[in-house]
């Protein structure tokens, strides 16, 4: 080595500076790959993507390859920086040549090529991966024997090497994967999807149409206050009982009555025999599992009932896809009939509104743990009927009881909840 010149180490230095740098950023490359975004272009065929994910699939077989090829070069750079040092400045030059490569390895080595690699992992490491391939095959021996060696020290720890890692994801970190997706998928589909997402975590109850404002057809009512019922109805599909929604005899389809209907034909017997099965419904059944239940069913909707048995309310096909989709029959632009704003900037309430509802349309947080609906919500926290007037605050927002029924708060009026600001000391009244 005292032959060579010391242009061809300072050459040697460069080349081993920059294989040093690629197995630092390969690694963190290969590493910081998106797995789903790596899987979907390897099934379209693209050959760094298959490479790099055949080397990640044995993991730390790969991490040794790339450990055994940067600690070598490291060696090796270390003997040249330190001969050079020696031939230029005697003994002064090894802790010279010391110190400098202990920066530059940091610098040019480590830092700048790991960082590069992270912010452009795909571009680094699928090239990486067609020359690691090769080179797996190459030292398969001793990477097997530092494998083996390395899994055997582990095992030490109780800690099996073997065993795979759950890389699945749970329903809210999918959730949080396609808020994220920005301009990747358009909005109105990622609320969809998060629409179907969210099918599992609420149930029947919390989208049903209440038993007291089920609109149904009564056998027992005048014969011709039926049929102007029918005229005047808006529905496909109605509920057709006798005296109370508790004895449903089942659900009319109006379409197959319809050519009666308009020719004036229309008699009891007709209508009875027009009357399909009830379908009922467990009140914790959730969304999702009465979707599917719907389809091997074949049916539109069904009456939602509690543990005893009583009907507490109408769920319906239409319900469960609005759910995904957003309302079918009215304007995303303007709110819901029960939620009317003010001009002073609070909101007049229906107190059968869903919470849900309220929540989704105005993206407020009340509580959706307990009561369904606003008047639940309020008598649960009151304790007691209130009288109008009264005001309290639930979670953090204003409301004021408008109107009240019988046992029940028909209307409320709702404020956006108050955030405390550094120059307003007090909440507004």
């Amino acid at each position: 080595m005292d032959t060579l010149p010391v242009s061809a180490l300072f050459l040697a230095l460069i080349v081993l500076f920059l294989l040093s740098a690629f197995f630092s950023g390969s690694e963190t490359a290969l590493i910081a790959l998106n797995r789903y975004r790596l899987r979907h272009l390897a099934r379209t065929g693209h050959g760094g993507a298959i490479r790099a994910q055949q080397l990640l699939e044995k993991p730390d077989r790969l991490i040794t390859l790339i450990l055994l090829g940067n600690n070598f070069v490291n060696i090796v750079i270390t003997q040249v920086a330190t001969y050079l040092g020696y031939r230029l400045y005697g003994d002064a030059g090894i802790a010279i040549a010391t110190g400098a490569l202990t920066l530059t390895l940091l610098i040019f080595a480590e830092i700048t090529p790991k960082t590069l690699a992270a912010v452009h992992s795909e571009k680094v490491a699928f090239p990486a991966a067609w020359v690691y391939t090769p080179l797996s095959r190459a030292l398969a021996p001793v990477v097997w024997l530092l494998t083996r060696v390395s899994r055997n020290l582990i095992r030490l720890f109780g800690v099996t090497p073997d065993s795979e890692q759950d890389q699945t994801l749970s329903r809210e970190e999918l959730r949080v994967v396609v808020t994220e997706a920005g301009g990747m998928i358009p909005r109105e589909h990622r609320k969809m999807l998060i629409g179907v997402l969210d099918l599992e975590k609420a149930i029947v109850q919390d989208i049903m149409v209440p038993r007291n404002e089920i609109t149904g057809i009564d056998l027992d009512d005048d014969w011709e206050q039926v049929l102007t019922e029918l005229h005047d109805g808006h529905f496909s599909r109605i509920p057709v009982y006798r005296g109370s929604i508790d004895n449903v005899e089942g659900f009319l389809r109006v379409r197959k009555i319809l050519p009666l209907l308009s020719r004036n034909e229309l008699t009891p017997e007709a209508l009875v025999s027009a009357i399909s099965e009830p379908h009922f419904i467990p009140e914790g059944t959730s969304l999702a599992r009465q979707l599917l239940n719907f389809r091997k069913g074949r049916q539109r909707s069904g009456l939602v009932v509690d543990e005893y048995g009583d009907i507490q309310g109408l769920v319906t096909l239409e319900d469960l896809l609005e759910e995904i989709v957003g309302e079918f029959t009215s304007d995303p632009s303007t709110y819901d009939k029960n939620i009317v704003p003010q001009d002073d900037g609070s909101y007049i309430v229906d107190g059968g509104t869903h919470i849900r509802d309220l929540n989704r349309s105005l993206g407020w947080r009340l509580p959706e743990s307990g009561p369904r609906t606003i008047n639940g919500l309020v008598l649960d926290h009151m304790e007691f009927i209130p009288e109008p007037g009264t005001s309290l605050m639930i979670n953090g927002y204003p409301v004021e009881v408008v109107q009240t029924k019988a046992n029940a708060v028909k209307t409320v009026r709702v404020r956006p909840k108050w955030r405390r600001s550094a120059d307003s000391g007090n909440a507004p009244r």
